[in-house]
């Protein structure tokens, strides 16, 4: 049953997640992810043996619009490399669609183990400011193509935009922040979009999904918090170009160890 009270909190939660899209270069999943299961629960369908899709699935879509969003807000800070964009798309895709195709056979306790210890690495070292070597650059397409695949199947396995992989390794190929982050939420809109169009694929001939579901997509969802990320994302944009550089990567440690804390007490729960 629908209510103001669910309404407005898919609201306030769309509204954090569109601008913490736009500040980061993420698309907003980790915050999505749970609000959805949380709506399941209140609509009765928590228990459902593909809810976990359907939360998944439903970030997605959101992330669709988010991204959108932000990346339109970043274009016109001139903050996106399209080269690196066009160069990592068409492997990030595939990545996503593989991910989505196999994600029901994936054992995910093993994976987000693996999520929580690699985010935290990176987080401590990025709040440590420690440098790559200034001969670092982004690798030929072959490694950039393997990377943007694993990026994407890990993408689609865990219900994120990318961002939280993107822009560590763009900064590591020694991107400057604000660089990193935009051309992160340019190669956050063609996975959102891959995976979207898998979990729909995926889900549309599984029967007795919740009513409003198209596939794993949880459509009443998407359209309430799509309206408050895509309204919220350009404000997260545009105080990222105000922040120092040093500040935001500090910024963005802190929200990945906030991240790997989230998924380490799901998985204690």
């Amino acid at each position: 049953m629908w209510t103001w009270d669910i309404i407005l909190s898919l609201l306030a939660v769309g509204s954090a997640a569109g601008f913490i899209a736009g500040l980061f270069g993420v698309g907003g999943g980790t915050l999505i992810v749970p609000v959805v299961l949380w709506t399941l629960q209140l609509q009765g369908i928590s228990s459902h043996p593909y809810a976990q899709h359907l939360a998944i699935g439903t970030s997605f879509a959101v992330m669709v619009f988010t991204t959108f969003s932000s990346m339109y807000a970043q274009h016109k800070k001139s903050a996106i490399d399209w080269q690196t964009v066009r160069r990592m798309t068409p492997s990030m895709i595939f990545g996503v669609l593989i991910g989505a195709v196999t994600a029901k056979y994936i054992p995910t306790r093993a994976l987000q183990i693996f999520f929580i210890v690699f985010l935290t690495l990176i987080a401590l070292k990025t709040l440590t400011d420690s440098k790559p070597k200034a001969s670092r650059h982004l690798p030929a397409l072959p490694g950039l193509s393997a990377v943007g695949t694993l990026f994407g199947a890990a993408s689609s396995w865990v219900g994120i935009g990318g961002g939280s992989l993107s822009v560590p390794f763009l900064m590591y190929c020694n991107f400057p922040a604000h660089r990193a982050i935009g051309t992160s939420s340019g190669l956050a809109w063609p996975i959102a979009l891959a995976g979207t169009i898998g979990y729909l694929i995926t889900g549309w001939n599984i029967p007795n999904l919740p009513h409003g579901s198209g596939g794993f997509l949880y459509l009443p969802a998407v359209a309430i918090l799509s309206i408050a990320t895509m309204i919220f994302a350009p404000l997260g944009v545009k105080t990222a170009h105000k922040l120092p550089a040093r500040q935001l990567k500090i910024s963005f440690g802190i929200m990945l160890l906030l991240i790997t804390f989230k998924m380490a007490w799901n998985l204690i729960r």
